[in-house]
């Protein structure tokens, strides 16, 4: 069987596709650049795009959808392996959700112009390949405890589409329920994750150390409790009424 390292080496394409994390973490801190080199002046009114967003929701839907969708992929696509001992995605087809992704960036910019459906397939897309492929990985691997990271994806991916919608009905989206399940979706993301991988690397460089104390593993009965208090506190966010808008997110 194949190993990682002879696939790496087997791929004679662009550097840039031989790991997951390369495209996305690069089109990401590309893209967070733009963006607001773009904002800035579309707030202040010196610059209109051709969006059917108003200012405040682009860059709302730009850097929750947009820059932390392309973080979580390159992530995923880059950890996903390592979980579950399978092939990573190499070469053109990692180029291919790479694309998608970029796509998805360009008919939002360009959506005052475009169907609101045929926009938001375009932007749904990549969120809808990409949680297809990380969830045949899982299965594939026998990944069962990683499922929660796959529901997860999966409720990013609808506050996306719950977000166009919400545009498309010609409410500030900005304000909507779109942006708060996508932010609650990602902050529980990031404190699955986080919860897990950082004390397994603390643990690992203690041990080289050879440290006669070491941490307890991860995701014990406390941090579990702390995760279910945050999805809880989450919940209670999405259910705030939306006159609060996004003052109510930092309460």
């Amino acid at each position: 069987m194949t190993s990682t390292a002879e696939q790496m080496r087997a791929w004679t394409g662009p550097a840039i596709l031989t790991y997951g994390f390369r495209p996305f973490f690069f089109g990401a801190a590309v893209w967070t650049v733009l963006a607001m080199a773009l904002w800035v002046p579309m707030l202040s009114g010196h610059l209109m795009l051709p969006t059917a967003f108003d200012p405040v929701s682009w860059h709302a839907h730009e850097f929750l959808y947009g820059y932390l969708g392309a973080v979580v992929a390159g992530f995923l696509l880059t950890a996903v392996p390592n979980w579950t001992g399978r092939l990573p995605i190499v070469g053109w087809p990692l180029g291919g959700l790479a694309a998608l992704w970029l796509v998805g960036r360009v008919a939002v910019i360009f959506s005052a112009g475009l169907p609101g459906l045929l926009v938001a397939a375009v932007d749904l897309a990549f969120p809808v390949v990409l949680a297809t492929v990380i969830g045949r990985e899982i299965v594939a691997g026998r990944n069962w405890r990683n499922l929660i990271v796959l529901a997860m994806l999966a409720v990013f991916a609808l506050g996306n589409a719950l977000f166009h919608w919400e545009a498309a009905q010609g409410e500030y989206a900005a304000q909507g329920y779109g942006l708060r399940l996508g932010l609650g979706a990602g902050v529980m993301m990031i404190a699955v994750i986080g919860g897990r991988i950082v004390p397994s690397f603390t643990r690992n460089w203690l041990v080289k150390r050879r440290s006669a104390v070491l941490p307890a593993a991860p995701m014990q009965p406390f941090d579990k409790g702390a995760l279910a208090a945050l999805l809880v506190v989450m919940s209670e966010e999405l259910g705030l009424r939306r006159a609060g808008g996004l003052r109510s997110l930092w309460l």
